[in-house]
């Protein structure tokens, strides 16, 4: 009974998630220039009980959503869009397990990025992710 309810949740914010990105995958600006990046991020607690998403635009403008868009820009400029090896901001996190998983998806500079990871919490994902999944 419990595994259904999660499973449904799950099921429910993964349409609602890509409801939400599909209008801005297919925008107008997006397909006309297509070393442009636009990607849907989300951070999901464990088991999927929260789920929060967001859209990036790179490059970063005043009509982004994300808080720290230019930052995020910069990040994945650095890592050359690849997710696994982003700047992060290291330090030290605590050993606590509350994991939280990241997926990112759409285009970077006209590469398609279908990306997913999961971290021990909160601390671990900032420390290896920095500003790109701060929302």
């Amino acid at each position: 009974m419990i595994l259904s309810t999660v499973a449904r949740r799950l099921a429910a914010a993964s349409l609602t998630a890509a409801a939400l990105a599909a209008p801005l995958l297919m925008s107008p600006t997006a397909q006309a220039d297509s070393r442009e990046t636009l990607l849907f991020l989300t951070v999901s607690g464990s088991e999927s009980t929260w789920i929060r998403g967001i859209a990036l635009e790179c490059p970063a403008t005043s009509q982004g959503h994300h808080p720290r868009a230019a930052e995020a820009c910069a990040a994945l400029d650095e890592a050359r869009g690849d997710f696994d090896t982003l700047p992060g901001d290291p330090h030290l996190c605590p050993l606590i397990h509350d994991p939280v998983t990241v997926t990112a998806e759409g285009t970077y500079d006209s590469d398609t990025v279908d990306w997913q990871r999961t971290y021990p919490n909160a601390c671990a994902l900032e420390a290896a992710a920095g500003p790109v999944f701060a929302f």
